[in-house]
Parts: structure tokens; sequence; C-alpha cells
């Protein structure tokens, strides 16, 4: 299966982050929509670890076995700030570069920091991510997903499942989660979608970051005056040292990953789950395997094409290979998800998998904070839609769902389903 969006070669110049790997190991193989990369499958069958051109001629080091994967996300010698080489640095065009380097930009921009900043806000976020309020919002999680559902019922027995259901309910879950209007979703959606394209223009991605700063301000601004029972308003209270580009970044933050991913599991999952009828039987009828087929689809779809991305600081040794100091390093979550080391039939869907370790919400200091809220999400999600809508079906041959090939965050722009009138 190809993607009718995929995006085309673009010259080294528009790469952003100077990190685009040749097209050959983006691209899916034909009618394989949920597996990875055919040449990164290709080398994870090779060995654990690959050194790769990069597009702009750069070298890099793919990992794609998971043991190895494991320990270099908790070694203290693999950086998440690539800022910290000044030649990785040089690569990005310099209109971008000033701007991601200008300190209210970096400010609280904890992805990309190293302890002790990281663990700075990582603390402080960690008390607003707990488990038990993540669960707390589960009643909440169930109204807005059976309320789309009603309303996807209601306009009669079809629909286009991204726009109807899959963006939204993550959209208005981290928008009252963060404090954000939900009135604004559109606006934000729309920058965001500019932000995580992988073809995007230099302009239009500091049009795109600009005008969501602006946006972000603006409701920092108000939460510092009408505190209310959001995320936003308790790290101004119980960190009122916290400076308002600080709380910009952060929020920004977990706005695009708190709809984004989500977003795209819900609507890439069901996906799977359709080309694969006899496990969407299997969670229908058992409304108890909704957990772990959770599970197995972040460990099956992997929805990261590339990435975490680290700077090794030393020398490191990974399965008798020396990646030397300055290094740049990525990890094939879809792959090492797959890797056949770890798990037994890696390239089947099974919704009755016993729970197994995957990397899909990373590992070790930067493992995903709200992967307690997606995983509420996407259980609420999955079980409600296959117990609603009865006969959940493609309304589209397979070929023609449109894949998120051009977008760092993969996935499918629509996907339109059909079902059997309800009320018969």
């Amino acid at each position: 299966m190809t993607s009718p969006t995929a995006s085309p070669e673009r010259p080294p110049s528009q790469d952003r982050l100077a990190l685009r790997l040749p097209h050959q190991y983006t691209e899916r193989a034909p009618g394989r929509p949920f597996d990875p990369a055919a040449r990164q499958s290709e080398l994870g069958r090779q060995g654990p670890v690959h050194e790769v051109a990069l597009g702009d001629g750069d070298r890099a080091w793919l990992v794609t076995g998971h043991e190895q994967a494991r320990a270099l996300l908790a070694d203290p010698r693999l950086s998440s700030d690539r800022f910290r080489s000044t030649r990785l640095a040089a690569k990005i065009p310099p209109e971008l570069r000033e701007r991601m380097l200008a300190p209210a930009n970096r400010a609280g921009n904890f992805l990309t920091m190293d302890p002790p900043d990281h663990t700075r806000y990582r603390k402080l976020l960690t008390g607003q991510f707990t488990v038990r309020r993540m669960k707390q919002l589960a009643p909440r999680v169930h109204e807005i997903v059976t309320g789309h559902l009603d309303a996807m019922i209601a306009s009669g027995q079809s629909a286009d499942l991204v726009p109807a259901f899959a963006l939204p309910v993550p959209s208005l879950v981290i928008c009252e989660l963060l404090g954000v209007r939900y009135e604004d979703r559109a606006e934000f959606q729309q920058r965001t979608s500019t932000l995580l394209r992988l073809d995007a223009h230099v302009d239009e991605i500091v049009r795109a970051a600009d005008d969501q700063r602006a946006f972000m301000q603006a409701l920092v601004a108000r939460k510092r005056t009408e505190l209310a029972d959001d995320l936003l308003s308790g790290l101004i209270e119980t960190a009122p040292d916290l400076t308002d580009d600080e709380l910009v970044n952060i929020a920004n933050l977990l706005l695009i990953a708190g709809h984004e991913t989500t977003a795209n599991m819900l609507a890439l999952g069901t996906f799977a789950l359709l080309e694969h009828p006899e496990e969407l039987a299997r969670l229908r009828d058992d409304p108890s395997l909704a957990d772990g087929a959770v599970e197995e689809l972040l460990r099956y779809l992997s929805i990261v094409h590339l990435g975490p991305i680290r700077l090794t600081l030393d020398d490191v040794e990974v399965a008798g290979t020396t990646i030397p100091a300055d290094s740049t390093v990525i990890l094939s979550v879809p792959v090492i998800n797959r890797d056949p080391r770890t798990y037994q039939r890696p390239d089947e869907l099974d919704v009755a998998r016993p729970r197994v370790s995957h990397l899909a919400f990373g590992h070790g200091i930067h493992q995903c904070l709200g992967q307690q809220l997606a995983r509420v999400e996407m259980t609420v999600a999955f079980t409600e839609l296959l117990r609603r809508l009865h006969g959940l079906r493609l309304d589209l041959p397979p070929a023609e769902v449109p894949l998120r090939s051009d977008m760092l965050v993969y996935g499918v722009h629509s996907l339109p389903v059909a079902w059997d009138d309800t009320s018969a």
C-alpha cells in the first residue's frame, strides 16, 4: 500500500533538523501499512545496530535491537540535547537555529534536556500526572467518548473516524487537563499539523511556532489571574517561580503530545483491527482484553517513524560496535518493538498476547509522562467503539486509506468507516 499523501524527496536545505534518512529507509512495503519501514526491518534482521547515511551526507547509528535500545535509553552517556554538539547545531538552517537556541524557546522544553535541568521539570510534572489523577479522569473520558459516538450514530451509518472521533476525543481531554478552551482546538490543531509535517518549509515552521507561542502566552497570562482546576493552574500554584517562558513551552509540549499521538493511535489502531477481523471479534466479544489489547496495539503499530534520537557524549559500545562520541543515535522503535529476540511471533497482532514490555512510551528518565492518560483514553475508546458501532467496517478499499507517511507521527489522514443500523 502506498499513500497518496506521501511527500517527495526534499532538498537538504529545507530539512529543518538535518536528520532525514534517505527515502529508502522510511518507505513502507506496498500493502503493509502496519509494518515498520521495509529497509529498517531488513536491517533489524541483520543485527541490532547499523551505521547509516543521513540525507545531508552525515552519518548516524540506527539501533533496532530491544535489549540494546533499553540500555541506551538509560545510559547517561547519551544526551537528549543535540545542541550540545556544535557540529549538529551548525547543520540546522540559520533562521531556525537562532530561534531554537534562544533562551526563551529553550526554557521548560524538558524533552530536549538532560539532568539536572530535566530532573527539575520532570519532578514538577510527575506531581500533576499521577496514576490516581489519570484514573479519576476515566469517567470524563468515558463521557467524551460516548458523546462523540452518540453524535456519529445520530448522523447516519458512516463517518470519517479521524475528524468525528479519533482527533476530537484526545483533543478535548488534553484541553480540559491543561485548561485550554476547546473552541480553540481547530486553531492549535492546524498549527500542530504544520509543525509535524516532514515536508514543511522553514518559513511555515517559524510562522506556526510563533503563532502557537503567542496562543499559549495568552493562556498563561489568563491562568495567572484566573486559576482553575487544571494542570497549568496547578503548575502555577505549586511552582510560582516558573517563568512565563517555561510555562508556555511546557504547555505547548504537553498539548501537542497529548492529542497527536493518541489521536493517531486511535485511528491507526482501528484500521489495524478492521484489517484483522478475528482479533477485532475477540476484543469485541471479550472487553476484559482491552487493557492488554491497547499494549499490543502500541507494540504492533509504534507510530513514531524514527526516534527517540540521542547524542553520544562519549564513545559507547553497543553489541560489539563502538559508536564514537558526538554521534547521532536513532532508535527505531517500530523495529525494536518487533525484535524476535524479545517477542514471539512479533509480526502478528494478538490482542490476547500476554503483556510484555515495549518501548512505545520510551524508557528511562524521558519515558512518556502522559502514558497512563493515553492508556485510559485508548482502553475506553476502543471498547466503546466496538460495542456501539455494530458491524464496523471500512467504507473504502484498504489500499485507498491515506497514510501519514508525510508526518513525524505516523497514522492515517482519514478513515472512512460504516456500520449497521443500530436502531434495528
